[in-house]
């Protein structure tokens, strides 16, 4: 798989879906990070990623301390809203996990004091709009990784 899109513990169904068929249409992986806001049986969820959620790669964490335990070793960018640099100077490789937060709140402060130098955002152009919705920011940063993946 080219790409990992880890989601820390989302909230809201339908921005899980939709970015679970973002994964499948994009070869990605998509990791989960526990606490979820939602039931993953829900109705909701596979209705958002239509009849493909059986066909997503998917993994499961517990805890955010299973996820970094399991992926110690991985290559990470961290997106969050903090950044100070955009998402289109992260050094897009093959099997790059790209780590987002909740929908709520974003990463933890923790996540973010320990992997400063490695956290990127998507620049907005309005000071009306505090941020993205989770799935949109998926969407333009995993294709913008695709892009440099392919050159």
């Amino acid at each position: 798989m080219p790409l990992n899109i880890v989601l820390i513990e989302p909230e809201i169904h339908t921005n899980t879906g939709n970015i679970g068929r973002l994964s499948l249409a994009t070869g990605s992986t998509l990791h989960l990070v526990k606490p979820f806001g939602f039931e993953i049986t829900d109705a909701r969820l596979k209705r958002a990623g239509l009849d493909y959620w059986n066909h997503i790669s998917l993994v499961i964490y517990e805890s955010v301390d299973e996820f970094f335990a399991k992926n110690a070793d991985k290559n990470m960018a961290f997106l969050s809203s903090h950044g100070n640099k955009d998402y289109w100077d992260i050094n897009y490789k093959e099997d790059l996990y790209l780590i987002f937060g909740k929908e709520s709140k974003g990463l933890s402060d923790k996540i973010l004091e320990d992997n400063i130098d490695e956290t990127y955002k998507i620049p907005l152009f309005s000071d009306k709009v505090r941020s993205l919705n989770l799935a949109n920011s998926v969407s333009v940063v995993i294709y913008e990784g695709l892009r440099n993946l392919k050159k």
